[in-house]
């Protein structure tokens, strides 16, 4: 399904990614936890090339790309590969001047070329899905942030991506709502949907991850099943990284 191979990325000198490997599973719910800055939503950004890495491949599907120094994809083949992924941010990103069903029409029409009306039903299927049809011709300053969020997942859902990459999604959030946009991310898992999650809500992780992953200083430090890294991790930095969190 998802395949990446000896991914690297730097910033002004500064390696940010240090030879990323990491395979994903059709219909798995991955979940990258880690300390600011180790990494995780660069990653995220170079899984659907919002930042293009510096060296290595990635595969979703049946699509391929591989990066090196000096090589500059075609922006067709860049646009093609970046459909594959849907993604959703922890700022929500959604268009001011639309309402939440036209946010989640408007990918449909200008990149799927859907026509109009196939748009909006699909929209509204949607926006039924998340709760939000009652919402459906509010604009994003009349909602409250776990329902913009909820538009943000449906529209990274109405795009039929292969996978849905969420950084940080309940991080901007009040705690009061977190619950909601939570929910709707499992029940998204409970469907098959494949998804790459990078946040700090380990509970989510334990309950819903097929796999968590632990992203230390560019790295993948070590991975497994929930039980394997919350109840007996093995790598000393892991541990150290769960026990700060509990004490906190």
């Amino acid at each position: 399904m998802i395949a990446i191979h000896d991914l690297h990325k730097a910033f002004k000198g500064h390696e940010v990614l240090k030879g990323i490997d990491l395979t994903v599973k059709k219909g798995e719910t991955v979940v990258i936890i880690g300390p600011s800055g180790s990494g995780k939503t660069t990653f995220l950004r170079c899984i659907n090339l919002l930042e293009f890495p510096d060296s290595g491949s990635i595969q979703i599907g049946d699509r391929a790309l591989t990066f090196q120094p000096g090589i500059r994809h075609r922006s067709k083949e860049v646009t093609a590969f970046r459909q594959r992924t849907g993604m959703v941010f922890q700022g929500y990103n959604l268009f001011p001047h639309r309402t939440a069903l036209e946010n989640v029409m408007e990918g449909q029409i200008v990149v799927l070329k859907r026509p109009k009306e196939e748009a909006r039903e699909i929209a509204m299927d949607l926006l039924r899905k998340v709760g939000l049809e009652a919402h459906a011709d509010k604009y994003p300053h009349q909602l409250s942030g776990g329902q913009e969020q909820r538009v943000g997942i449906a529209r990274a859902m109405a795009m039929n991506p292969d996978v849905i990459l969420f950084d940080e999604p309940t991080s901007a959030l009040d705690p009061e709502l977190v619950g909601e946009v939570l929910k709707v991310m499992k029940d998204l898992a409970n469907e098959g949907m494949t998804m790459i999650v990078v946040t700090h809500e380990m509970r989510f992780a334990r309950e819903v991850a097929d796999r968590v992953i632990f992203m230390d200083d560019g790295r993948i430090v070590e991975q497994g099943t929930p039980e394997d890294i919350f109840d007996c991790a093995q790598n000393q930095r892991t541990r150290q990284f769960l026990r700060r969190l509990t004490e906190a």
